[in-house]
């Protein structure tokens, strides 16, 4: 009879203790999904004024401070107001400046279209693609035509030809600067030699001294040679 007895009092316990009412039940599951919500809240929250405010301010703050020319887009300003980038190319045509590497970029509506900044692209053709030998045969015949004044024999610069991956490169090889100086001088009434002396102090040597390869930035050496001073 007494264990009866304590039978029916854990019973009767147990009732009592679940006895509890739907609300005190929603208000329990609703703490409980606070308590997993109100950290990822914050941690958004914080994550986000570091990510998004902070440290965007400091590093546009830093870059403005210690490379201002590059973090604006190193651009090219003659008589007070941009006029280029020398990170991008431009398409020059005229027999008095320098011209830069072939582009076989396209504009926005699929037509080709050089030096097309905001549809950088390159051929995409192999070594051994039948119509990029055509194309580069075709740009070799351009080229002598352009350039009727070059001596015979004279190699062709293999980057006067072959387009860039980008399409808008804005430098060429010295050689390919210096293919190009007679056109040029002739154009302009000028000599050769003063020609490639302005080709010269606007050669950029390699990088720590070992990589990459001299070259010529097509846009400084244009404006140079047009007497209009730049600001870096």
């Amino acid at each position: 009879m007494a264990r009866n007895s304590e039978r029916a009092v854990v019973t009767t316990t147990s009732a009592a203790h679940d006895t509890t009412t739907e609300p005190e039940v929603e208000e329990r599951t609703w703490r409980a999904l606070l308590r997993q919500f109100r950290p990822a809240i914050v941690i958004t929250l914080v994550l986000t004024i570091i990510t998004g405010i902070l440290y965007p301010v400091v590093t546009t703050g830093v870059a403005q401070a210690l490379f201002p020319s590059q973090a604006n887009g190193s651009l090219v300003y003659s008589n007070g107001k941009p006029v280029a980038s020398s990170l991008i190319g431009q398409y020059w045509t005229q027999p008095q400046y320098l011209h830069g590497r072939p582009s076989a970029t396209n504009n926005l509506q699929g037509t080709p279209s050089p030096y097309e900044a905001d549809n950088s692209a390159g051929s995409n053709l192999g070594p051994t693609n039948a119509n990029l030998t055509k194309t580069v045969q075709q740009r070799i015949a351009e080229l002598k035509k352009e350039n009727p004044d070059v001596p015979a024999g004279t190699p062709i610069p293999p980057d006067l030809v072959e387009s860039s991956a980008s399409g808008l490169d804005p430098d060429i090889s010295v050689a390919g600067a210096y293919y190009q100086i007679p056109r040029i001088a002739k154009a302009r009434g000028m000599t050769q030699e003063a020609v490639r002396a302005i080709i010269d102090q606007h050669i950029t040597g390699r990088f720590l001294g070992i990589f990459g390869e001299p070259r010529v930035n097509v846009l400084e050496v244009n404006l140079a040679l047009d007497g209009v001073h730049t600001n870096p």
